[in-house]
C-alpha cells in the first residue's frame, strides 16, 4: 500500500501503520505538493541571490536573528545549526515514536511553505522505506520554537553525522546509508531549520496516544462489564431514560455499550431477586466516568489531528505572492495542553479500575472467596495484584500534573513563553503503560470471578472474552507467579484482541 503525503490528509491509522511497519505501508511525495514545494525553493534561491536579509535563509537563530550571514556562509549556518543543536539526552525514542516522527515532519513539510530543497524530504521518506530510524534522544525539547533538540538529532542521522536503528542495531547513519544506496543530505539555504523548526515530536507522541487510548478506551468498557457480572451487580443503573436526561456524548456511547454487552445471562438471572438496590459508584457511575474519559480522547484526538496536517515551522514560504513571514506556528501549546487532557482522562480509567478489582477481593461485598482464591491463608490469591493496581493508580495522580501549565524563557529571553508539549506527551505514555497494566489485572480478576461462578455462564459475548482469556492463562486453583499471567493479559489488552473478540460476536462497539 501506498500513502501519498500531501501535508493535509494524514490519519492516524497511517501514522500508527508506519509507526509500527504494519500493511507493508510505502510512502511518497505526491506530485501536486512536490510542484509546491519547487515553487517555495525557488523563492528561497531568489532571496539568497538578492542578498535580501530574511529571518532564518541569511540572519542567525532565536536571539541572534540581527545577524547577517553572507552567501558564503549559508551553507555552514546551516550545518552549525544542526550540529549545535543536537543536545538531546536521555534513552532515545523507541522506534516507532521516531518513525512517527519522521512521518509527520514529512507530512509537514510537503505542504510546500518551508522552502526546504525536496530531495531532503525524499530522504525522509527513503529512511521510512527502508527501515532506517534516526536514534532521537527523548528529552531537550520545551515544545516551542520546535522540537529543536529532538528534530537536530533526526536532522544530523540525514546529513550522514548521526545515529540511526538499523536491522537490528545501532550504528552511523553513514554505514546504514551506504547499505541501501543513499547519499547523506546537504543542506542549503534554509533548509536545516525546515528540519528542525516544528511540533513533529509532539504530533507524533500525541498520534500514537490516539490510537493506544482508543483501543483502551473500548477495552476498559468490556472488562469493566465482566467484572459487574463476577460481582452479579446489577445494570439498572444503565438504563437510557437516566442518560438521557444527561446527555454527555460520551456518557452516551458508554451506556449504549454497556447495555449491549450485559444482556440477559445464567449470572444475571441467578441473582434477579437478590435485594441489591444500588451497586458502589465504580459500577453505578461507569457512564459518567468513563464517558468523561471518552470526552477528553475526543477533545485531544481533534486537536492531534489539526497539528499532523499543518505546516508547523518558521518562516513560511509563500511563493504565490514572494512573502517570506516569520510567525509562530511552532509553538505546541494546543497540542499540550490536549495531551495533559487526555492523561488525566486516561489516568481516570485506572483509578476506577483499581476500584472495582478491590470489590472483587474484599468478600464482604462480593460474597466471592477473599482475594478469589479458593484457600485463602494457604494462597495468597491476587492479594498482591490488587496493591499493583493500586500504585499503578497512585502513579497516574503525579504523572498527570500537567506539563502545559510550566513555561521557563530561553534563548536570552526572546523565546519567552514555551509549551512543554513534548513532555506532556512523554508523560501521557506513561500513563497509558500503567493504565494497560490495570486493565490486565481487572481481566486477570475479572476472569477468576467468573470462574468461581461456574457452572453458570454470562452471555455470548462475554463468554467469547473468557475463551480468549483462557486461551493464555489458566484459570487459578492454587498460587503462581501472577506476573506472567499480567503480562500477556496486557498484550491482549494493547493489541486490541479484547475489542476485536467482542465485535466478532456483536459488531462494532462505540
Amino acid at each position: 500500500m501506498t500513502i501519498e503525503l500531501t501535508g493535509k490528509d494524514l490519519t492516524f491509522d497511517q501514522v500508527f501503520d508506519v509507526a509500527h511497519k504494519a500493511n507493508n505501508q510505502e510512502v511518497k511525495i505526491k506530485s501536486s505538493n512536490l510542484e509546491l514545494m519547487n515553487k517555495s525553493r525557488a523563492l528561497v534561491l531568489k532571496i539568497v541571490e538578492n542578498n535580501e536579509p530574511i529571518y532564518g535563509i541569511n540572519t542567525g537563530f532565536g536571539a541572534l536573528s540581527d545577524k547577517h550571514i553572507p552567501k558564503e556562509k549559508l551553507k555552514d549556518l546551516q550545518y552549525n545549526l544542526i550540529r549545535s543543536h543536537c543536545t538531546g539526552v536521555g534513552a532515545p525514542f523507541d522506534i516507532p515514536t521516531s518513525r512517527a516522527i519522521l512521518l509527520i515532519r514529512a507530512n509537514c513539510l510537503t505542504s510546500g511553505y518551508s522552502g526546504i530543497n525536496p530531495s531532503l524530504v525524499q530522504l525522509i521518506l527513503d529512511f521510512i522505506n527502508k527501515d532506517i530510524t534516526p536514534v532521537i534522544p527523548s528529552k531537550g525539547s520545551v515544545g516551542a520554537s520546535g522540537d529543536l533538540a529532538p528534530l537536530s538529532h533526526l536532522a544530523l542521522a540525514l546529513i550522514g553525522e548521526g545515529e540511526v536503528f538499523y536491522k537490528g542495531e545501532r550504528t552511523s547513519s553513514l554505514e546504514a546509508m551506504k547499505a541501501e544506496g543513499l547519499t547523506p543530505g546537504e543542506l542549503g539555504p534554509k533548509d536545516g531549520l525546515a528540519l528542525i523548526n516544528g511540533t513533529a515530536v509532539i504530533s507524533a507522541l500525541g498520534s500514537l496516544a490516539v490510537k493506544r487510548s482508543q483501543i483502551l478506551l473500548e477495552s476498559c468498557d468490556i472488562i469493566a462489564s465482566l467484572t459487574l457480572e463476577g460481582l452479579r451487580g446489577t445494570t439498572k443503573a444503565y438504563y437510557h431514560k437516566i442518560h438521557e436526561l444527561k446527555p454527555q456524548p460520551g456518557q452516551l456511547e458508554c451506556a449504549r455499550n454497556l447495555n449491549r454487552l450485559l444482556t440477559e445471562s445464567e449470572i444475571m438471572n441467578s441473582h434477579a431477586g437478590c435485594g441489591k438496590v444500588q451497586d458502589p459508584y465504580s459500577l453505578r457511575c461507569l457512564p459518567q466516568v468513563h464517558g468523561a474519559s471518552r470526552q477528553a480522547y475526543n477533545h485531544a484526538r481533534d486537536v492531534i489531528k489539526i497539528e499532523i496536517n499543518s505546516v508547523t515551522d518558521n518562516p513560511l514560504v509563500f511563493p504565490d505572492t514572494g512573502e517570506v513571514v516569520s510567525g509562530g506556528n511552532f509553538h505546541g501549546q494546543a497540542p499540550a495542553f490536549a495531551l495533559d487532557y487526555l492523561a488525566m482522562g486516561m489516568a481516570e480509567v485506572s483509578n476506577i479500575s483499581e476500584r472495582r478489582v478491590e470489590k472483587m477481593m474484599n468478600p464482604t461485598f462480593s460474597d466471592l472467596p477473599a482475594f478469589l482464591t479458593k484457600d485463602s491463608g494457604l494462597n495468597s490469591g491476587l492479594m498482591i495484584a490488587h496493591v499493583t493496581s493500586a500504585a499503578l493508580a497512585s502513579e497516574n495522580k503525579y504523572l498527570c500534573h500537567p506539563a502545559s501549565i510550566d513555561s521557563i524563557p530561553t534563548s536570552t529571553d526572546k523565546e519567552d513563553h514555551v509549551s512543554m508539549g513534548v513532555t506532556s506527551g512523554r508523560k501521557l505514555h506513561e500513563v497509558l503503560d500503567n493504565v494497560t497494566s490495570s486493565l490486565a489485572i481487572e481481566l486477570l480478576c475479572a476472569g477468576q470471578a467468573i470462574e468461581l461462578l461456574r457452572p453458570l455462564k454470562s452471555n455470548e459475548a462475554l463468554e467469547s472474552l473468557m475463551t480468549l482469556v483462557r486461551k493464555y492463562v489458566e484459570p487459578i486453583e492454587e498460587d503462581r507467579t501472577f506476573h506472567k499471567d499480567i503480562e500477556v493479559l496486557e498484550s491482549i489488552v494493547s493489541t486490541g484482541q479484547v475489542v476485536d473478540c467482542i465485535k466478532s460476536v456483536l459488531g462494532e462497539i462505540e
